[in-house]
Parts: C-alpha cells; structure tokens; sequence
C-alpha cells in the first residue's frame, strides 16, 4: 500500500519570498494563437481515454491523508453543498460527505465515477457522482457553497472557461478551493521529463502547472471577492525503491502509461532510466526500498463576494 504523509506547511509563519518564474515548460503559449473548437474536442477525447486507461484508483487511495488534510483545512460544515470537480474515484466527496455535506462528483472519466459510486455505497454515503466537463458544469448558476479540486481541474486545457464556471455555480458568499502541483516543486520536475521525451502538447494549450503558479492563479480567479494562497509539501512515501515507484506509475497512472506507449522501445527505455533517476535524486528516505519525494503544491482558497 502507498502512503502520502500528511501535508504540511513549506513556509510557517513566515513572509514568503518573490515566487519564482516559472520553468520554459510552464511559459503561456502566446496569445495570437487559441485552440479551436475541433481541436478541444480531439484533445478531450484522447485526455478521456488517457484518464481512463490504467487503475487511477489505486493512485488516488495513495492519497487519501492529503486529501483528509485539505478537507480538514477548509471552513466545512454539516449541510453545505460541495461539489468535487474532477472528483475521479472520489476521494474529497467522500471525505467531504462523512462530515455532513451535501456532496456532489463531476468527473469525465467513467470508470472512476463506477468506482467513486461503489466506494460511497460501502461507506453508506448519498454522493450525486455525475459525468460531465469540468469547463461547463452541468449544474445551475449559485448552487454550490463550496467547489472543491485536487490535483484534477488543474489539467483541463482551457482554464479561463474552469475559473469561470467555478464561479458561476458557486454561491455568493461561498468560496472555491484547489490543491494544484506547482512548476517548481517534484511533480512539476517530473513534468520536465516528460515534456523532455514526448512531443509537445497543440499550440494554445497552457502547462497544467501554472495553476501551481501563483501570479497566474491571482489573474484567473479575480473575479472573485477574496483569494488565499499557500504553498505546502505532501510527503509521498511508497514501500518499495524507485524504480519500482516508477513501475507503479507506468501501470496503474493512465498518463505514465500513455506515455510510454507512444514511445518507441529505445526511447521507453530512456524515459524510463530518467524518471528513476528523478525518484532517486529526491528519495529522501532513510529506510532501504522505500521511496519518500517532498512534493509541493499550492493550496488556493477564493470566496465568492456575497
């Protein structure tokens, strides 16, 4: 079984220095360039089938003590509608339904909503786990007094149309929150691999990373009243050595695997030697044949005006 340790906070009581900019990966692609309607279609097509490949459940289990933390953290109470967008197997629903929220799922990926709904029917919890787009919500204007993302929203290829919804479908007075990997922190070095192997994703399509950027993340929510950032580490602790971490991922994470199969076998080979060779640069544990990476990633918290 893998294990996240819980979250904590990267800086403590202390005044943050100047971000840094981000990495060439993660550069807004130029503005005279958008994506078109055709290839949004073709690019969510090809995001579904990736998403659906492999097991991400056994990936989102591996995360359940930082998706408890991010709950924990978040003014939550009995009664409160919440919606989790991208919710995959579920786990901020369900969490968020145990304490007494009116929960609600939106994921595109229909063999995580199977196993979200079977994994809230174990528990006893009502969870409405629907399929849908999280670029155009399937819900009515100021439903929501909390709409909640972790690590899912993130990867949508038009983020403008994610704030906005975000937006519309939460009430007034009620607030967003995100967890999202930064550009600089483990996971966005292990997107710098990829992007190092893999060819590079349609013009027009932002770095999911920048929504781990601050300054970007300030200018797609301003529309809302309020908004607080912190930056914070989940300890990712898996009982076996690198290598296998990355073994881990080639199966069960639908992108490593789709990444790999459009490799060609020298080239598989050589991401592969790269990924191990990150894990084992940030293996900071003491322990032999167990792997713990501090990832960083932003918690972001905007409250809707009332």
């Amino acid at each position: 079984m893998t294990t996240i340790g819980n979250t904590q906070d990267l800086r403590r009581n202390a005044t943050l220095p100047r971000i840094p900019e981000p990495s060439n990966a993660t550069v807004v692609p130029s503005a005279s360039r958008s994506i078109s309607p055709v290839e949004v279609q073709t690019l969510k097509a090809r995001q579904k089938a990736m998403w659906e490949s492999g097991d991400y459940g056994q990936v989102a289990r591996s995360i359940v003590p930082c998706a408890e933390e991010f709950i924990a953290r978040l003014p939550l109470k009995p009664g409160m509608r919440v919606l989790d967008v991208a919710c995959g197997s579920g786990n901020l629903a369900i969490i968020a339904a145990r304490i007494g929220c009116v929960t609600s799922g939106v994921d595109f990926a229909t063999n995580l909503l199977v196993q979200a709904r079977e994994r809230a029917a174990t528990e006893g919890l009502d969870i409405d786990f629907v399929e849908g787009d999280a670029e155009a919500l399937p819900y009515s204007d100021a439903k929501f007094d909390a709409v909640i993302s972790m690590f899912g929203a993130m990867f949508t290829p038009r983020p403008d149309r994610v704030a906005a919804e975000f937006h519309r479908v939460t009430k007034p007075g009620g607030f967003v929150a995100m967890a999202n990997w930064t550009p600089d922190g483990f996971i966005g070095k292990m997107f710098e691999v990829f992007k190092a192997h893999l060819p590079p994703p349609p013009p027009g399509v932002p770095s999911a990373m920048l929504w781990g950027y601050e300054p970007t993340v300030r200018e797609r929510l301003q529309v809302f009243a309020e908004l607080k950032t912190d930056r914070r580490i989940a300890l990712m602790r898996f009982p076996f050595p690198p290598a296998e971490v990355v073994d881990f991922f080639r199966r069960y994470y639908g992108p490593t695997g789709r990444a790999f199969d459009a490799l060609t076998p020298e080239r598989q080979a050589a991401l592969y030697r790269a990924l191990v060779e990150l894990q084992t640069a940030h293996n900071s544990s003491g322990t032999p044949d167990t792997t713990e990476a501090r990832a960083e990633y932003l918690r972001v918290v905007a409250r809707r005006s009332e």
